[in-house]
């Protein structure tokens, strides 16, 4: 009997009547691929289809700067206009790529230079050889830098090698802590952040909320919206204090100065925040207006982050780029590259001598701020990386992403060693626990936990021990677009597309 149903008999080329057993079928590699004319395509098609992505390819591949002035200088040099009617710093580096595609001589010294970074500023006028063009495709190339940012490398490494050594003594004292204590003070701690619930909600902005921040002393709530301005909230009421204006769009990014509410000036720079203008505004706490602007990049600022120093501030934005700042004297120190997409997340590690950085190109980097060098690439996430945070431990970072998982980077192992399946939808922020909190005398509670927002309207607190799930927040009627911790450990705050900023906490908390 056949097996075969008659219906499909006619389909079945079997010349000897009988069937052959699938896992028997031979495996035949002789064979040949269909012609375009058989599949439906003129050759001539064909082939000018094949030859416009492979030009789109080499295009794409051609290294411009991202600096929009450096972008014009170009091409000044190469005879074309600086700019066009409504065209703008995108748009100009598109076109700089098509002409030195055009360009004979360009094009020749990009086939000899493969996929190497360039300076687009040091191009020749003049044909080279082919010994001249030639070399490793992994050579380092670096530009030069202002003395300021020499003066500022040298700073931040007699900041960060002290704190290293006090971090390393202290980690030696806790290693020798019995493993029964560590296992209950654990326990301890995840039984205290089962029980968190919502306090408070409140509307923060006319539109929705972007992001919000808790100040050193827990006490302030700081939450930019799309509208471009800063609702100051008093915790724990929510009650609602200064409103700060200055950007004409969407707030993205806030970081208060370490030492603000503790013992900085309130007329100092307190806060500072990143605009969908592209500016960077430094804030008070004793007027509404900016105390100062910095200003440089050339697209939306999506998030800053100040120096554990309080000396430097950090900015990513959509040019691809991220910079640092002189806070005092505020000036640019560093426009750093590096990604191919929009730069979105920024964030330093507590010794202040490693900053991470991650971008919509879905690739992290972990520079060396006091050399410059990149000293491990965060590769793993399938979508773009939405958020960075370090462990206070200092050697092991975490990244959020659009893929719904957050990873664990481990510096010493220079490689990704956990993979969370975090959120059902993009994670919009990510924050380690690394205050102080009175759960117990004993031991710090510092790094023991971390929190997660998510596009499925959900806050989630993670354990870092193995990396486990505590506790699910759910009140929010949106997407979360933030979550933050307080220095120390009694609130959660989280802001959302619903225009509201919630505060967590135990039920029995004393307020």
């Amino acid at each position: 009997m056949s097996g075969v149903h008659p219906s499909r008999k006619a389909y079945v080329e079997d010349e000897e009547g009988e069937m052959i057993d699938f896992g028997n079928v031979p495996n035949d590699h002789d064979y040949a691929i269909p012609s375009t004319a058989r599949a439906g395509i003129a050759p001539e098609k064909a082939s000018a289809i094949l030859l416009q992505m492979e030009r789109k390819k080499r295009v794409a591949a051609i290294p411009v700067p991202t600096d929009d002035g450096r972008v014009r200088t170009k091409l000044r040099e190469i005879g074309e206009p600086i700019t066009l009617f409504g065209e703008g710093p995108g748009d100009r580096r598109d076109r700089l790529r098509e002409l030195l595609y055009q360009n004979h001589h360009d094009v020749g010294i990009l086939d000899g230079m493969g996929s190497r970074d360039i300076d687009m500023g040091d191009v020749p006028n003049t044909p080279h050889s082919s010994d001249e063009i030639g070399g490793d495709d992994e050579e380092e190339f670096y530009t030069h830098g202002p003395t300021e940012l020499l003066e500022s490398r040298r700073n931040i490494a007699r900041y960060s090698l002290p704190r290293a050594s006090a971090r390393i003594e202290k980690q030696k004292l806790e290693a020798k802590v019995p493993l029964q204590k560590h296992i209950k003070h654990r326990r301890a701690i995840k039984e205290h952040l089962s029980f968190y619930q919502v306090l408070g909600s409140q509307i923060a902005g006319e539109r929705p909320l972007s992001i919000a921040r808790f100040s050193p002393d827990s006490n302030i709530i700081a939450a930019g919206n799309w509208s471009g301005s800063i609702q100051l909230l008093r915790v724990p009421h929510l009650e609602k204090s200064t409103q700060l204006y200055g950007h004409s769009d969407r707030v993205g990014g806030i970081s208060w100065h370490p030492s603000s509410t503790i013992d900085l000036s309130p007329a100092a720079s307190n806060l500072a925040s990143g605009g969908g203008d592209g500016k960077v505004h430094l804030w008070s706490l004793t007027q509404d207006t900016p105390i100062a602007t910095l200003s440089g990049h050339s697209a939306r600022v999506a998030r800053v982050e100040h120096h554990p120093s309080g000396r430097f501030l950090a900015s990513a934005s959509y040019d691809t780029s991220w910079r640092l700042w002189d806070i005092e004297t505020q000036k640019e120190l560093l426009l750093q590259e590096g990604h191919s997409r929009e730069v979105y997340s920024v964030a330093f590690q507590g010794d202040g001598a490693l900053i991470a950085s991650g971008g919509l190109d879905s690739i992290g980097r972990v520079w060396d701020m006091r050399t410059g060098r990149t000293i491990m690439v965060l590769d793993g996430h399938i979508r773009e990386i939405t958020g960075l945070a370090w462990h206070p431990d200092c050697y092991r970072v975490a990244s959020s992403s659009g893929d719904a998982s957050v990873k664990i980077w481990d510096l010493r192992m220079v490689r990704c060693t956990a993979t969370i399946g975090a959120h059902k939808k993009l994670v919009s922020d990510i924050r380690f626990f690394s205050g102080n909190s009175n759960i117990s005398s004993e031991m710090s509670s510092s790094g023991t936990y971390f929190v997660t927002s998510g596009f499925d309207g959900e806050v989630k607190i993670h354990s870092s021990d193995d990396w486990s799930f505590i506790k699910g927040l759910s009140a929010h009627s949106g997407n979360v677009t933030s979550v933050d911790i307080s220095n120390d450990g009694r609130f959660i705050v989280s802001s959302g597309h619903d225009r509201t900023c919630k505060l967590w906490a135990r039920e029995d908390i004393e307020l």
